[in-house]
């Protein structure tokens, strides 16, 4: 069983920062490629970035140069560093893990989700 803890969301003023984190835990052989979402009230979910097992990123344009993607291998963790933020940003952020098995079968997992609130 594999689990998803983010943590590190919470309300800030406009142009304040946030760090989140996605730690995964439990039995696997490797993690792959790790994402961060987000969804807004009565919005789609949307790509925020994405991190390849090699560290190679993909930002979504709306956030380029403000927020930062990253991961740490040996902690099995993920990060997204959130920078001069907007009340846009404002979401459930949620991240998103390809975890191969010891099976060597690829599974999707998403985390439960952590509230950004950009208000003042």
């Amino acid at each position: 069983q594999v689990r998803l803890l983010e943590s590190g969301g919470g309300l800030v003023p406009p142009g304040g920062s946030l760090r989140l984190s996605c730690a995964a835990s439990g039995r696997f052989f490797s993690i792959g490629a790790m994402g961060w979402y987000r969804q807004a009230p009565g919005k789609q979910r949307e790509l925020v970035a994405t991190i390849t097992s090699g560290g190679s990123t993909n930002i979504a344009s709306s956030v380029k140069g403000r927020f930062t993607i990253s991961r740490d291998n040996a902690k099995n963790t993920l990060y997204l560093q959130m920078n001069n933020l907007s009340p846009e940003d404002t979401a459930v952020y949620y991240c998103n893990v390809d975890i191969i098995d010891r099976d060597r079968t690829l599974y999707h997992y998403w985390g439960p989700g952590t509230q950004v609130t950009v208000s003042s």
